[in-house]
């Protein structure tokens, strides 16, 4: 997915108050920019980081500049929560991920379960295919080429299981999708020293049905791009790629 808005290059010097970022730019002024992600950042807030904001252009925000992506070692990382789910959207409507290319229609935000939404549904026009709910979770989190997630505790991802595996009980499809905002890995599992709550809750949603897919991206100046499926373990078992 291309990204048109202007890169702005600099270097940061504090994420704060879960929204807000101090970036010192080339120039040596420090400027403050919204933060669109609120978790942890576990590993990707360190003091003096390359990173690249997106200027908004839009008079109206309170904040002009957002905080895109961070430099980690030698790799970029996308923090912007924003972007995953667009990003998904697209290549399922290119049909780009296989195990999910043979439905016609795709909507995001749609209403379901208890006051939630889910990030994407997918529908078969002609009916041959059960719906299929795809929930996305943007994945920073990295430890020796191993993505994990949550980067901290989260009852909301813990509530979506819940609604996945309740999907599939109702005779639908149900995907949880691990958006991977880097490329410098190969496989995927849940942070189960971070949140086993969680960990357990993607055990038993594994066990009702729910299909479990990780992809790393990307992380280009102009653009968020899928790259490559990774391999997945949950509960120490490969869990099956996307049928």
């Amino acid at each position: 997915m291309r990204i048109d808005q202007p890169l702005v290059e600099g270097k940061l010097v504090r994420r704060y108050k879960r929204f807000l970022t101090d970036v010192e730019l080339p120039s040596g002024e420090v400027l403050v920019a919204h933060c669109p992600n609120t978790g942890s950042l576990l590993g990707c807030k360190e003091e003096g980081s390359p990173v690249w904001l997106r200027d908004t252009q839009d008079p109206k925000r309170k904040l002009r500049h957002s905080w895109q992506a961070v430099k980690v070692g030698e790799t970029w990382v996308n923090v912007d929560t924003n972007l995953p789910n667009k990003v998904v959207a697209e290549a399922l409507r290119d049909r780009r991920i296989p195990g999910l290319d043979g439905y016609d229609t795709v909507r995001t935000e749609v209403k379901y379960g208890t006051n939630s939404r889910i990030d994407v549904l997918l529908e078969d026009s002609a009916g041959a295919l059960p719906p299929c709910y795809v929930e996305v979770k943007n994945t920073t989190l990295a430890d020796g080429g191993v993505a994990r997630f949550p980067d901290a505790v989260t009852t909301r991802g813990l509530k979506h299981l819940g609604e996945l595996e309740q999907v599939v009980k109702d005779g639908a499809r149900a995907v949880q999708f691990f958006f991977v905002s880097r490329g410098d890995v190969t496989s995927f599992e849940p942070a189960g020293d971070i949140d086993p709550d969680y960990t357990a809750g993607l055990v038993s949603a594994v066990k009702g049905g729910v299909e479990v897919v990780a992809w790393s991206t990307r992380v280009l100046p102009d653009a968020l791009e899928l790259d490559r499926p990774l391999e997945v373990r949950v509960d120490g078992n490969v869990v099956a790629p996307l049928a």
